[in-house]
């Protein structure tokens, strides 16, 4: 896995030597970013279930002003503050449960919320409300949600902007409804 853009472009992150920790693969990585675009510069974003930090990564390499990640898992907190220390990078990482940090997070606002929780795990509905609940998204926001092709899910209150699907893996991007 590396950094697939920007001012760290082409560094490689920490390996991860745990099955069920699952990294977004370099080329969705890229595609996702690509399709952000310039939205990254100066954005604020939150990395939900940030696994190894690989998304949020590379939100600062390529722009962001400000990136939180969380995850609950121990060894997903060991693995991005390893890449942190590797690419000398000082951020704001959350160990605890979605429902704790969406809470944690109320009356802050993020441009870009990158939602990757493991698949099959139940929760992609109750994420998207509690972000809903806690106005998460700011305005003109995006959340970007990967999930497995055939799970079937009810994204509002947001609308989805668009869907990119890669192998088994989908790809939506919400927006709030204006």
């Amino acid at each position: 896995m590396r950094v697939t853009a920007g001012k760290f472009r082409g560094r490689v992150l920490v390996e991860n030597k745990f099955e069920h920790i699952r990294p977004t693969a370099d080329v969705v990585k890229q595609a996702i970013f690509n399709k952000l675009g310039d939205r990254v510069l100066g954005s604020k974003v939150l990395d939900l279930f940030c696994g190894t930090g690989a998304l949020g990564i590379e939100a600062i390499s390529r722009g962001a002003s400000e990136v939180v990640f969380a995850d609950k898992d121990n060894r997903s907190v060991g693995l991005t503050r390893a890449n942190f220390k590797n690419l000398g990078i000082d951020a704001r990482l959350i160990r605890a449960n979605y429902e704790k940090t969406l809470d944690l997070l109320k009356g802050e606002q993020f441009d870009i919320i990158l939602l990757d929780p493991p698949y099959k795990s139940g929760v992609y509905e109750d994420c998207i409300q509690r972000i809903a609940n806690n106005n998460l998204l700011a305005s003109g926001g995006i959340i970007v949600c990967e999930h497995d092709k055939k799970d079937d899910f009810d994204f509002s209150p947001f609308e989805v902007v668009s869907e990119k699907r890669y192998g088994i893996k989908m790809v939506t991007y919400l927006n709030n409804r204006d």
